[in-house]
């Protein structure tokens, strides 16, 4: 079970990673803090990037390196507890985006979080 819990989990990484890339990068700059441009050199589509291209590399991550899983099961909980400040942002904000056009969906949004960090670790565990 957490073998295709973990393949999930990959598969969804991958697949939200290659979405900031590409077809929802303007969509996704609405989770971006305006703080994190306000302090560092650069813009909310460079933080949509850089973002999309470390969730697709934790994907590939969790499946390519099997010995490796646990770290990598740590490395992808600490970075879903690193990108909940702009999920906060985004519900405190009213911003729209990523189908986010509600208070309500934006707070539930919030309490889903915590699920993915317990599903990065669990599916990790040996």
């Amino acid at each position: 079970m957490r073998t295709s819990a973990r393949w999930i989990l990959a598969g969804s990484m991958v697949f939200a990673g290659l979405s900031h890339l590409f077809w929802a990068r303007r969509e996704f700059q609405a989770q971006v803090p305006d703080i994190v441009t306000d302090v560092l050199p650069i813009d909310k589509d460079g933080v949509v990037v850089a973002s999309g291209a470390v969730e697709v590399m934790l994907g590939l991550a969790l499946v390519a390196l099997p010995r490796e899983r646990r770290r990598v099961g740590a490395l992808l909980a600490a970075f879903f507890v690193a990108i909940f400040p702009g999920n906060i942002a985004q519900a405190m904000g009213q911003r729209r985006g990523f189908g986010l056009d509600s208070d309500r969906s934006r707070i539930a949004r919030l309490f889903f979080q915590p699920v993915l960090v317990a599903w990065a670790l669990w599916s990790t565990r040996r």
